[in-house]
């Protein structure tokens, strides 16, 4: 007797997807994951690198600003002048030169007619070579004709330096008024003086010795700058300040 009963059909029936179906979905969905996330990825990658670059650019103007901006009452600080100094190799004493004004222009000091008024302060200058004070000769930045005058100068044979200027953007040097003087001066040498083993040329500022190039001493409101030349081991009363005139 033959069984009407059929045997069960190995073959898909379109009701529930086969084993090797479902495999290749889970892939499809596992790339699409994997599309999304390096998507998601590349995403932040632009969005850190746009940050970055605003962060950078604000860093960079901040510094810019903090390298010019100076606190509340303060002024921005203009670059001291490279030394400068004459070139006169004489012995002291020295006279005044025959073109004081050529000689300041060439140290970049403006002269003109009239004495500036946006910078007025003094300073005061001794030379002492062994033992005895060098006279600082009045004029020194002046036409002889007296129709000009350097924003650096002196009036008179007291040593007094004046600053007078036209403007309030520049600072000055020692070396200034020596080159306005045509005396050579830096670190060992005083016009035609020169440091060696018994000698030595010492500088003070306020009655303190200055290390480095006298020449590239800045010469400020009541500063005293004392030039000292002679042996080693003399003493010498070295003048901390000196007393201005009223008004000075």
């Amino acid at each position: 007797m033959v069984s009407s009963r059929r045997p069960k059909s190995t073959a898909p029936s379109g009701k529930a997807p086969g084993k090797a179906q479902r495999k290749r979905e889970a892939a499809q969905k596992v790339a699409t994951m994997r599309k999304e996330q390096a998507r998601q990825e590349r995403r932040r990658r632009i969005l850190l690198v746009g940050a970055m670059a605003v962060i950078a650019v604000v860093l960079v103007g901040l510094a810019g600003w903090g390298l010019t901006k100076l606190p509340s009452g303060q002024k921005e600080q203009v670059a001291l002048p490279e030394a400068a100094t004459g070139q006169g190799t004489a012995m002291p004493p020295w006279p005044l030169p025959d073109d004081p004004v050529s000689l300041a222009e060439n140290v970049g000091l403006r002269v003109a007619p009239m004495e500036g008024t946006s910078k007025h302060f003094h300073a005061h200058l001794d030379v002492i070579v062994n033992g005895e004070a060098v006279t600082v000769p009045a004029n020194l930045g002046i036409h002889p004709s007296g129709n000009a005058m350097s924003e650096l100068h002196t009036h008179d044979e007291r040593g007094v330096l004046h600053v007078e200027a036209p403007t309030a953007d520049k600072r000055y040097t020692l070396g200034q008024i020596f080159a306005e003087w045509d005396v050579l001066l830096d670190k060992d040498t005083l016009g035609g003086l020169e440091a060696d083993e018994e000698n030595t040329l010492r500088a003070y500022v306020d009655g303190e010795l200055h290390e480095g190039d006298p020449a590239a001493i800045e010469l400020t409101k009541h500063r005293q700058i004392a030039l000292v030349y002679g042996p080693k081991d003399a003493d010498v009363d070295v003048p901390a300040e000196y007393e201005f005139r009223p008004g000075e």
